[in-house]
């Protein structure tokens, strides 16, 4: 018998959001669940703010999608930063910079 072996990608990615109408930790807070909460409901990654979390105008938020195809992990992580921008310019934010990890 052969054997086999499966291979798991790993896409990730970071976003950083300038958010100049959050003038305490607690309007942070709700930009950050929003951003977060919609993200999970729509799309299968893992989603978490990762820095920056005791300044009130920055939010660094990480994304992170497992997948059995490189090309699905990508085309994923792609979908969910176009959805991100979208959600972050409604909110009346600016996104400062997009680091992804191939």
């Amino acid at each position: 018998m052969t054997e086999r072996r499966t291979f798991m990608h790993v896409a990730s990615a970071q976003i950083t959001i300038f958010a100049p109408l959050s003038h305490s930790l607690k309007d942070k807070r709700r930009v950050v669940r929003s951003l977060t909460d919609q993200i999970k409901n729509r799309f299968n990654v893992a989603v978490a703010e990762v820095d920056a979390m005791d300044l009130h105008q920055s939010i660094v938020i990480g994304f992170a999608c497992v997948s059995a195809s490189w090309t699905h992990a990508q085309d994923q992580l792609d979908a969910v930063i176009r959805f991100s921008e979208d959600l972050v310019e409604a909110a009346g934010a600016q996104v400062i910079s997009i680091d992804q990890e191939n």
